[in-house]
């Protein structure tokens, strides 16, 4: 593809509109209800959600794909990690990070920001004891996000975690594993509209309360 059929790749969004007197008051449960018809829409991979930290060092922001696992009490956004990896660092060292919702079978997208802390040892474990075996296993075997020789080491490394816990069922939870909340002082929510002149409206934390704003595309 070259670079002017590239620049030219463009949608016009026309599905929706996002007005303030059709919204919730309170953010997260607002993003519930679009996360509710995303699913009912049966989009890929609703609950799919980019994750940016920023290394406190040199301020180099990172971002993967991580999968939305709760909503707890309707204040914080959950999901789970290894605290070992790269991110695990990152929010060790700057528990700020944001999150990004893409709908595109919906025209639309959440942005999320707020502090990190982690979940509780409980929610953890329980969450833990709920996945896959072979999800169990490979939390144990992944050194997430170190230099590995190749593909046949973390394989071994699989065979070997299978191997000490055959009679083990569930796995126990590993120590460096578990859940991450983050509570959000910030959600902005994004409808794609005709002319690139989207709606977008923002809900910043005010004490108990939400306050709306209107954005300029």
């Amino acid at each position: 593809m070259t670079d002017a059929e590239l620049a030219d790749l463009r949608q016009t969004y026309t599905q929706r509109t996002l007005l303030e007197a059709d919204v919730q008051p309170d953010a997260v449960r607002q993003f519930r209800q679009w996360l509710d018809e995303a699913v009912a829409a049966q989009l890929p991979e609703p609950a799919a959600l980019t994750l940016a930290t920023v290394d406190a060092a040199t301020g180099q922001p990172s971002q993967r794909v991580v999968l939305l696992k709760g909503l707890p009490d309707d204040a914080g956004f959950l999901f789970y990690s290894n605290y070992d990896s790269q991110k695990g660092h990152e929010l060790a060292a700057q528990p700020l990070a944001a999150l990004n919702f893409f709908w595109p079978g919906l025209e639309r997208q959440v942005r999320v920001e707020g502090r990190v802390e982690k979940a509780s040892e409980e929610v953890s474990t329980a969450y833990f004891k709920s996945r896959p075996r072979s999800s169990q296993v490979g939390a144990w075997a992944s050194p997430q996000s170190q230099v590995i020789e190749s593909r046949e080491e973390l394989e071994q490394r699989e065979h070997e975690v299978a191997d000490r816990f055959a009679d083990q069922t569930p796995l126990p939870r590993p120590p460096h594993w578990g859940g991450y909340v983050l509570r959000p002082t910030r959600i902005e929510f994004w409808q794609g509209r005709p002319s690139r002149l989207h709606d977008r409206l923002v809900y910043e934390r005010a004490g108990e309360s939400w306050k709306i704003s209107r954005l300029a595309p």
